[in-house]
């Protein structure tokens, strides 16, 4: 049987999840269309989703389509949990973008929607609740043309628009005009087609023409768009249509050979087990099978860890599994791995220098228990979220049990301090949230420290010399000997660099350190005592020292933002983004509305987003994507330090380690 992950995707209240619940019953997976109202649905699970009718984390739910199987992954609509979206798109063979019929083409929807263009992924767009009053599927049609997809083709219409008694119909290829604007969507995409639409000597088929969508659908170049409702069901069939046809199981699972997957997800089972979701793109697994998993770790370095598989389960009706041995094109659910993380490798899944598709988040707090006794459980606690969401930093505070959070926006923070209360019995505080910046060297600098046998004022017994300066943009921390690779033992030259990595999360401001070429320029140890503990404690204190002497420059993460609105609402629009320091681009007239580009700070972004209703009189549609950083004008702001030695300050840093020694 063939396979096809798909995903439905959406801006939030769109209906991704009803109409995941309506192609659930149409395929007879389950009796009763659940309500996200009511909280009955299949794939809001949590009980935090139920209760807020919004989805936290992507579910999966299986269905067959005749000789299909279709594991259907439900994806978050809210901008905050976007990191979950992202990790769903690395398993998508396919995907439903959802649009309300009503509200139209949204901010999140042409996100998402270009997201899927640059990766190619097959799209079908699913214009929900056409029996909605207000709804307006020539308007939204025109919308998802002229923002989303020049080659969008309307695959059925309606009658009873906007009323419960819309009725949906398919299009067909005997209707001229169909078959016209069908042809020209195609043509703009093949040359081939072009040249027979035009020869006037042949006659394209009806069988010509599905060939081609299919095709072009298949390769993302074409998006066939449906109609319907997923309360009353209308449409569905038309949908689950052209999912069979048009979007074919993928070439790229691989039956045989040896295993390759991904790990997209993680959650925690009713005993409190570790579960990892994995979409298998080559071989077979089951139960009792021994694996080595691939993870890409802070320094950049692969590193390597075993595991035995104790179970094995995969989808087989809705959101039930089944044990069962899991092939290519399944997704997997996994026990028994103790070290699983989101985005582990099996075999040779994914380029290990994958980078995501959106932006890292741009804000962080810090949470804190409110009784200090509860320090140890908001760490497990954390522990455990940071299993499900890599964002989730825990870089502890030694004096009030304190986490650092990374966080796309304030709902996301509301939704982690209801999880903490209500399923670890943890009652925390939030700090004010705050722009991540980095780092970056401005200048060079170089600093050494040698073993000193006599004086042992340097208190290790290694010796290590670093050279610090700028690395090309977007390089990362570029890590280089300037010495023999056997003048240490291996060992010592893993600590180093793995030492270094670690210290440039904190700069001399407290931010990352990005874009910056550590050389290692000397070394020396002393055997047989000299370990690598040696090297791990002395190079701290050389980096900073170097980085010091380097200097550093902080940058802000930038948006670039695009909005429309009335030609009235442009003036007051463009005084508030002087306000706000933005740097916005000649508007362009298009008609009675404008058209403004520019950039903003990302501290500064949600704000004006919350502010563009009351300015534009609710007309104006406002979209942001990261753009990039810029140096920080004026005062540099500080991030408070971790606790503990810190090797900026280099007399406490020595009389820890000589307490320690």
């Amino acid at each position: 049987m063939n396979k096809l992950n798909l995903g439905i995707l959406a801006h939030v209240d769109a209906g991704k999840t009803s109409l995941t619940e309506r192609l659930l019953h149409r395929t007879g997976v389950i009796d009763t269309v659940g309500s996200v109202d009511d909280g009955t649905t299949q794939t809001d699970s949590l009980e935090l989703e139920r209760r807020r009718g919004i989805t936290i984390r992507s579910a999966v739910a299986a269905f067959v389509l005749d000789d299909l199987k279709v594991n259907l992954i439900d994806t978050p609509g809210h901008s905050d949990f976007i990191a979950e979206v992202e990790r769903a798109l690395r398993v998508l063979d396919g995907a439903v973008l959802v649009v309300s019929a009503v509200e139209g083409v949204q901010p999140q929807t042409r996100v998402l929607m270009r997201t899927l263009r640059r990766l190619a992924i097959p799209t079908l767009i699913f214009v929900n609740k056409a029996d909605r009053a207000g709804a307006d599927t020539d308007a939204v049609l025109a919308g998802i043309r002229g923002r989303l997809t020049g080659s969008a083709v309307a695959m059925t219409t309606v009658t009873g628009l906007g009323t419960p008694a819309a009725r949906v119909r398919a299009r067909t290829l005997d209707d001229p005009a169909f078959t016209g604007e069908l042809a020209e969507v195609l043509a703009g995409h093949s040359d081939a087609f072009l040249g027979s639409y035009l020869d006037d000597t042949r006659t394209l088929t009806p069988e010509d023409h599905t060939a081609e969508l299919a095709l072009q659908t298949a390769k993302g170049l074409t998006h066939p768009v449906y109609f319907g409702s997923a309360v009353t069901g209308e449409g569905i069939g038309e949908l689950l249509s052209g999912v069979r046809d048009l979007l074919p199981a993928p070439d790229g699972a691989r039956p045989g050979g040896e295993p390759a997957g991904t790990v997209f997800k993680i959650e925690r089972g009713s005993r409190g087990e570790r579960i990892g979701y994995l979409h298998l793109t080559a071989g077979s697994l089951t139960a009792r099978d021994e694996v080595v998993l691939h993870r890409t770790d802070h320094s950049g370095h692969l590193t390597r860890h075993p595991g035995r598989i104790t179970s094995l389960r995969v989808f087989e009706r809705g959101a039930t599994t089944v044990e069962a041995r899991a092939e290519a094109g399944d997704i997997a659910q996994l026990g028994g791995l103790k070290d699983l993380r989101v985005g582990d490798r099996l075999g040779a899944a994914d380029d290990p220098g994958h980078t995501g598709v959106f932006a890292p988040p741009s804000l962080e707090t810090v949470v804190r228990p409110l009784r200090p006794e509860d320090a140890p459980r908001l760490h497990t606690a954390l522990a455990a979220l940071a299993e499900q969401d890599p964002h989730i930093e825990l870089r502890q505070d030694a004096d009030t049990g304190g986490a650092v959070l990374r966080l796309y926006g304030e709902v996301q923070k509301d939704i982690i301090h209801t999880t903490l209360a209500e399923e670890s019995g943890v009652a925390v505080r939030f700090e004010e949230t705050r722009t991540v910046h980095i780092e970056k060297p401005t200048g060079v600098g170089t600093a050494l420290e040698e073993i000193d046998t006599h004086t042992y004022e340097n208190h290790f017994w290694a010796t290590v010399g670093l050279r610090v300066e700028p690395a090309g943009p977007g390089e990362g921390v570029v890590f280089r000997l300037a010495v023999e690779l056997g003048s240490l033992p291996r060992a010592f030259h893993k600590a180093i660099e793995e030492t270094v990595h670690a210290t440039l999360r904190h700069g001399l401001y407290g931010w990352q350190v990005t874009d910056c070429l550590v050389t290692l320029t000397h070394t020396g140890y002393a055997s047989p005592v000299s370990a690598a503990d040696d090297f791990r404690k002395v190079t701290p204190l050389v980096l900073m020292d170097a980085l010091r002497r380097a200097g550093t420059e902080v940058h802000e993460p930038v948006d670039a933002f695009e909005l429309e609105l009335p030609a009235g609402a442009l003036s007051p629009v463009l005084a508030t983004l002087a306000q706000l320091g933005a740097t916005p681009f000649p508007p362009v007239a298009d008609g009675d509305v404008y058209r403004l580009e520019g950039l903003l700070a990302a501290g500064r972004t949600h704000g004006f987003e919350q502010r563009v209703p009351g300015l534009t009189q609710g007309e104006g549609v406002f979209l942001s994507a990261f753009h990039g950083y810029r140096p920080v004008r004026g005062r540099h702001p500080v991030r408070p330090r971790p606790q503990g030695p810190d090797p900026l300050n280099r007399d406490a840093y020595l009389l820890h380690v000589r307490g320690r020694l």
